[in-house]
């Protein structure tokens, strides 16, 4: 059965009313504030990571930080079930007035949450808790958001003015960057230790605006003429998933799209940002300024492409983006590394570093019960450049040799501290910690990225290159995840697949790249990742999905 199919009361072209880009900004805004609480812990990951998750070594702490910060990546496809389920069948405005709600009280909850070192384990216990929450919220979100302004605007219009809800993540990200940048220089030295709270608390000023903003909409014409008419859904869940016809196109959205689109979009703003600080030591005022300088210049290509696949359509610029930054990731990686940190790339090339050890006796440095200490030869060279962020190859010795490191000409060996007493194992290997930091720093490996030796217009040139990757996938991406589904279940079916792809192969890029590089030593080897996702999806969208610029979503059934 055709939801309002064929209605003659579907709307005709025409432009949009004052009325409608009201609705529209007010919607928009509100999804800025809901996006600027979800990235603040993305932003801060490093020092969440010291403050929640203490006890362990640093390599863990990074990757239970990003675990965290993916965790709530990881249920937004049930909060897509669970808020698109109520969106389809109660509504879309007060579906959103729930998601904001959740989002905004659990990230000014963050802001009161004492640290590992007072309350022990409970700290990353209710961290992840909340976090879990944020993704149940943005989980219903986005959905509602791109249905809501899709189900406003005219026909030929549509990727235009959904693109202005696509911006809103960057903008979001941009707001969070902006808060940090300022907080961080207003705090000085105290923003590590309490500052880093203040941007979470911020939200609950921006939870009482986006509230008011919210309770003004009105709700969408097409929902309400379709209930009006009797014609919703009473089990979205079921028409959307448990008919192999929806189900075929929800998983064809995913596959061949949305996958693609959310690893370029996580690769372009947030593997980007834990890569100049995190692997290039580029210190954190300054990243978050060079990030949201690009994101300033490159925000508005959203609305470009968004405009541009009303004309030329939308499949053939999303595909496009995901094969472009699939065949440029490794050179723009390697020329921010050549101009971020200029020192750290003479120094590889110069004294290349080389672990030389049997690979049996070499452990990948994550310890999740917080409690291991590495003591084999082979570790504690690796434990010491994870720590100091220094790429790696590995070179096979035989079976039982004690591991060394080799740094250009010079070799340096480790020990075997199996079985030695705590006091002995201490010192011997405090000893060898102080000898590789100065073979390093000798070789002329940095400490961290000189701030003087940092190209910074050509790197914001770099990153706003990423960032038109993103711009290129995801501004037509909502337009067409609409016109894909009927509207009587389109809040859910559309939910679901965006994020499945935004939520999974998205959210958890950066861990799955960041431990792809601990466990090899290669800082560009988790690129690998996204660039796999986005040819396959680059394949798959264009054998098997379809071009959806030219449809009427009121006769879509």
């Amino acid at each position: 059965m055709s939801d309002i199919a064929h209605s003659s009361a579907a709307p005709q072209p025409r432009p949009m009313s004052a009325e409608e880009r009201k609705v529209i900004f007010a919607s928009s805004l509100g999804t800025v504030f809901e996006w600027y609480d979800f990235y603040l812990y993305g932003s801060l990951a490093a020092i969440i990571g010291k403050q929640f998750f203490s006890s362990f070594n640093d390599t863990t702490q990074y990757i239970f930080a990003l675990l965290a910060f993916a965790a709530g990546f990881a249920v937004r496809p049930f909060g897509a079930l669970v808020f698109g389920r109520l969106g389809d069948m109660i509504g879309r405005k007060y579906t959103f007035l729930i998601t904001i709600s959740i989002m905004g009280l659990s990230t000014a909850i963050v802001g009161l949450l004492p640290a590992a070192a007072t309350i022990g384990v409970a700290a990353p216990v209710i961290l992840i808790g909340l976090r879990l929450l944020q993704g149940l919220a943005l989980g219903g979100e986005y959905g509602g958001a791109a249905t809501y302004v899709a189900e406003h605007a005219p026909q030929g219009k549509r990727g235009f003015y959904t693109s202005f809800i696509q911006t809103t993540a960057t903008l979001g990200l941009f707001l969070s960057l902006l808060v940090i940048w300022v907080c961080r220089n207003s705090f000085g030295k105290d923003f590590e230790d309490w500052g880093w709270r203040v941007p979470f608390l911020v939200s609950i000023l921006l939870l009482i605006v986006s509230v008011y903003i919210r309770m003004q909409l009105s709700e969408s014409p097409a929902f309400k003429k379709m209930k009006e008419e009797g014609k919703h859904s009473k089990a979205p869940i079921t028409e959307s998933f448990g008919r192999w016809g929806n189900l075929k196109i929800v998983l064809l959205s995913l596959l061949g799209g949305t996958a693609g689109q959310a690893v370029v979009w996580y690769t372009g703003q947030f593997y980007a940002l834990f890569f100049i600080t995190k692997t290039l030591g580029v210190e954190g005022n300054t990243s978050d300024i060079l990030i949201a300088i690009s994101l300033a210049i490159a925000t508005p290509f959203f609305i470009v492409f968004g405009a541009l696949s009303d004309k030329i359509g939308r499949k053939k610029i999303i595909l496009a983006g995901c094969l472009i930054a699939a065949v440029t990731y490794f050179p723009i990686f390697k020329a921010l590394t050549h101009n971020a940190n200029p020192a750290l790339e003479a120094a590889v090339a110069k004294a290349p570093v080389v672990v030389v050890a049997d690979p049996d006796h070499c452990a990948f440095q994550f310890d999740p019960i917080g409690k291991k200490t590495f003591k084999q030869s082979c570790d504690l060279i690796k434990s010491v450049l994870a720590k100091k962020g220094i790429p790696y190859s590995n070179e096979v010795a035989p079976a039982g040799t004690v591991a060394s490191v080799k740094i250009g000409a010079a070799v340096l060996p480790s020990f075997e501290g199996e079985g030695l007493p705590g006091a002995d194992f201490k010192k011997q290997n405090d000893a060898f910690g102080k000898a590789l930091g100065a073979a390093l720093k000798d070789a002329g490996y940095p400490a961290k990225a000189d701030p003087a030796g940092i190209n910074k217009p050509v790197v914001i040139v770099l990153l706003t290159i990423l960032v038109i990757y993103v711009t290129m996938v995801y501004g037509p991406i909502a337009a067409w995840l609409v016109e894909l589904f009927p509207t009587r279940i389109r809040y859910t079916s559309m939910s679901l697949p965006y994020h499945i792809g935004n939520g999974w192969f998205g959210g958890f890029l950066p861990t799955v790249a960041f431990a792809m590089v601990a466990a090899t030593g290669d800082i560009y080897y988790g690129l690998w990742y996204p660039v796999v996702v986005a040819v396959a999806t680059a394949i798959i969208g264009l054998l098997f999905t379809p071009e959806t610029k030219d449809r009427d979503i009121y006769a879509n059934d």
